[in-house]
């Protein structure tokens, strides 16, 4: 039986990107094909759990049946597509969520997804999304990689210097000023202290 390296499950607000503010189950992968500085995801942490062991962690969170309105499921990491299948977003689907991935590009994901958000940091295999999201880090001009895509979003990288996170911001801001294909994506998770 197949098992997936989970990082942890947990249920918040979406804080970046198109839906930002709302309501979603959180699936946090372990394992990358990358290694950005800026990560989040502790990649030595993690549980190997079966779809069956998913389900039941989800039954803790509240459901699309029990809400009586759509929640999101968002599959992130790390990369997800590198484990995360088809069966397990159809068991999703069964459960009536939504089903959202985080990526990088770099592998294709599995079918079926509601929502696909890719975040290049190379040359992605992936070559059209929902959303495109780019890490702004002040030193490189934004690179859509050839990405069609419904939203494009800057994202300023945080990090962890409140100085440099300023600057950034700032150049962030007069970037889309000028290139108004762009938005602005801001981490609002970490502004209002929620996971």
């Amino acid at each position: 039986m197949k098992e997936y390296r989970i990082n942890e499950i947990f249920y918040s607000l979406q804080g970046e990107g198109r839906n930002t503010g709302q309501a979603a189950v959180f699936i946090r992968f372990s394992g990358c094909n990358l290694h950005c500085t800026f990560c989040d995801t502790d990649f030595t942490e993690y549980t190997l759990m079966t779809l069956d062991d998913i389900m039941r962690q989800l039954e803790d969170f509240p459901t699309p049946q029990s809400t009586g309105v759509a929640i999101w499921c968002i599959l992130t990491g790390g990369e997800p597509s590198l484990q995360a299948d088809d069966q397990l977003v159809e068991l999703l689907h069964q459960r009536g969520y939504r089903v959202a991935m985080e990526s990088n590009g770099t592998h294709r994901p599995p079918n079926g997804l509601d929502w696909l958000t890719v975040s290049p940091k190379i040359q992605p295999t992936v070559n059209q999304c929902d959303e495109l999201k780019v890490i702004f880090d002040g030193k490189q001009l934004p690179n859509d990689f050839g990405i069609k895509a419904h939203y494009y979003y800057l994202q300023p990288c945080d990090t962890g210097n409140s100085k440099l996170n300023q600057r950034i911001m700032h150049q962030c801001i007069e970037y889309i000023k000028q290139h108004p294909k762009w938005q602005l994506s801001l981490q609002t998770h970490k502004m209002v202290g929620i996971a």
